[in-house]
């Protein structure tokens, strides 16, 4: 008999989150239309503040989304052509596509298997005399193995720029993410552990020069009004988001709890599961769960989008998180890279799926999507791969 809930079970719901803080919310936001001040404002200053502290470093600089930030990361530690960055192919094309913008380009690194972030035992290999950073992304909210790559960067003289657009609260060894490299990117779209109301990015930095160069490539290279002492662009993070985004950061730790023991219900849910593999936290780790992300063991993405498709039929979404590797996608093709370059990382694109995840989820929504996952994956064999599979787990 097939599972199936009274009421489809989204990959997320900001309505129950809305539910939590509506009234909070509409007041902030009422407060600031009717204040007149909508750029650069106090609210702007606060937020910054408290994000900085967040991430246990000295400085905030907001900017108008997550891919702004990427770009002026770069920017600020004056990395552009000529220039490579070490990064992983395994992630959101923003992180490379801020890399390819800038001038620079993008050296791929193959992903571990079992953090889906990228090897640091394989960057060594990838630095050149042209190396000038290492940009980790802390994929689905599990921090990178931050403490071998600062030694690879301290070692060959690199930059460190975090990714760290779905890890936002988490920790590496009792360390804050964002506090681990020279600078790191955050990214609040809306869907983000703490999302605002449209599009927002910030950096953060223990170093004051960046910050304040930061502050002037955002502003059209501007420190004084109508001065312009170097090429800038206009990315703000306006006051709207930035009072949106402080009412929910008193939220971002208990939310961040909830996700943490959705995780655990998951995992004990699934436990025995055949055809599935679920995710690991790495010794040392604070995992934020982004994502709670399954692999569909057979490295076949028609077997994992066929899974896709059973769970959806049975009133359960999910989503692929990401379905085609950035060295194979055609934005990169003039990197160079081929099919089966970056094998771990290939064979997660066909196997990955996430679950729902979000801090309202209930006990009994998650055995609902573990049982429609558990039926689905018992009513057929799993394929037989028509390709080499390479074992990950």
């Amino acid at each position: 008999m097939s599972t199936k809930p009274s009421k489809r079970i989204p990959v997320l719901d900001l309505e129950k989150q809305y539910e939590q803080i509506g009234n909070e919310l509409e007041e902030s936001v009422l407060a600031v239309l009717r204040s007149g001040s909508y750029i650069l404002g106090n609210n702007l200053k606060r937020l910054e503040e408290g994000i900085a502290s967040l991430c246990d470093c000295k400085f905030g600089v907001g900017v108008a989304n997550g891919t702004d930030a990427l770009i002026l990361a770069l920017w600020a530690l004056d990395i552009g052509p000529g220039h490579e960055v070490i990064t992983t192919p395994f992630t959101f094309a923003a992180t490379v596509e801020a890399i390819v913008l800038r001038g620079a380009v993008p050296v791929f690194v193959d992903v571990d298997p079992k953090t889906y972030n990228i090897n640091p035992a394989l960057i060594e290999k990838a630095i050149t005399a042209n190396t000038k950073a290492i940009l980790p992304v802390h994929l689905y909210g599990q921090p990178s193995d931050m403490g071998t790559i600062g030694e690879l960067a301290k070692r060959f003289g690199l930059k460190v720029i975090e990714d760290n657009a779905q890890a936002i609260g988490a920790s590496y060894n009792g360390r804050q993410t964002g506090s681990l490299g020279d600078v790191a990117c955050i990214s609040f779209y809306p869907t983000k552990n703490l999302g605002a109301c449209g599009d927002a990015g910030m950096l953060v930095t223990n170093n004051e020069t960046v910050s304040e160069r930061l502050k002037v490539l955002r502003a059209h290279g501007s420190r004084q009004r109508y001065y312009h002492d170097e090429l800038g662009v206009n990315s703000r993070l306006d006051e709207v988001q930035a009072v949106a985004l402080l009412t929910k950061l008193p939220h971002l730790l208990s939310w961040n709890e909830k996700r943490r023991q959705v995780a655990s219900s998951y995992a004990r849910a699934l436990n025995g599961c055949g055809g599935l593999i679920t995710p690991q936290v790495m010794l040392g780790n604070t995992h934020v769960w982004h994502q709670y992300t399954v692999r569909i063991s057979g490295n076949s993405a028609d077997w994992r989008n066929k899974v896709k498709e059973e769970l959806a039929a049975r009133g359960v979404d999910s989503m692929c998180y990401y379905p085609l590797p950035l060295h194979r996608q055609p934005a990169f093709a003039a990197l160079g890279y081929a099919a089966g370059d970056f094998p771990v990382a290939e064979t997660l694109a066909n196997e990955v799926l996430s679950l729902p995840m979000y801090p309202e989820l209930t006990d009994e929504q998650v055995k609902t999507v573990a049982a429609a996952l558990t039926e689905v994956l018992g009513s057929q064999p799993v394929p037989v791969p028509s390709i080499q599979h390479v074992a990950l787990s």
